[in-house]
């Protein structure tokens, strides 16, 4: 049996997507990116081969992603997260529904990609310029809070009040908006919605960007967020699809382009 891995070097995080010749996702890891992407990104897929029981030389094709991608000497190929996210989120959301609109919030940055009725990339937008609208300033305001990250979509569920507004633009000062509102005595609950609803609106202006048609997906580590989730979709006014795995999408678009790339060349060789 031949496997495939797609490997998306993020800022922050390291996912690692393992399939099949068939396609079937048989493992994933993830890790953080630290100081030292190649090391970690290496030993990383050497450990999920090992629990998996599955030999180097069962690995046909490797294809690398994202921001530390052409670090990872490795790889057979070497592709933009854009078009593996779009892959990715072709196969996640196969016979489930006909994506359109993807919306990826990751740690450092957010983008939103518009599909064509095929899953081509047609147009994309990203924001990269500050954190405010991403995973890391979730934990910030975590942190801030003294409440876990994986606290907040609880947290925002109940909230009683209308949401507070965060109207900074950088997370900086948004950091510095939510101590004040948290000196003025409202609570956890509120503070988290506004910061919720903060986000959205910002992913909102991105997505219009592109254009917004349905189907609508959602990936990166704060699609688990489901306070977020559903700002997003109430600043929408429709249903986003989440995967059951919303962090790897990206690394399973370039473990299932890895296989496509190994038919094509096995194919090719064969014609010779």
């Amino acid at each position: 049996m031949n496997y495939f891995a797609g490997i998306d070097i993020g800022s922050t995080a390291i996912k690692i997507a393992i399939i099949d010749e068939n396609r079937k996702l048989i493992g994933h890891k993830i890790n953080a990116s630290g100081s030292m992407f190649y090391k970690y990104a290496k030993e990383a897929l050497e450990t999920l081969l090992d629990n998996l029981s599955i030999k180097k030389d069962e690995l046909a094709y490797t294809v690398a992603t994202g921001y530390g991608r052409k670090l990872f000497k490795e790889a057979n190929e070497k592709i933009s997260e854009i078009t593996a996210n779009a892959i990715g989120a072709k196969e996640a959301a196969k016979e489930k529904c006909n994506i359109k609109t993807i919306i990826n919030i990751g740690g450092q940055d957010s983008k939103a990609i518009s599909l064509d009725s095929e899953g081509n990339v047609v147009n994309f937008a990203m924001n990269d310029r500050c954190a405010a609208g991403t995973g890391k300033f979730l934990d910030v305001v975590a942190m801030n809070l003294e409440i876990g990250v994986d606290e907040l979509g609880n947290y925002h569920f109940k909230s009683k009040g209308a949401p507070l507004s965060i109207n900074s633009t950088c997370a900086v000062f948004a950091e510095s908006e939510i101590i004040g509102l948290l000196g003025n005595n409202h609570s956890i609950e509120d503070i988290v919605a506004g910061v919720h609803y903060s986000i959205a609106k910002r992913i909102i202006k991105l997505v219009k960007r592109v254009g917004i048609k349905d189907d609508i997906y959602f990936d990166g580590g704060p699609a688990l967020n489901e306070g977020l989730v559903n700002a997003i979709e109430n600043e929408l006014g429709k249903e986003i699809f989440i995967p059951e795995n919303p962090q790897i999408t990206t690394a399973l678009g370039a473990a299932v382009l890895a296989n496509e790339s190994y038919e094509y060349f096995k194919k090719s060789e064969s014609q010779r």
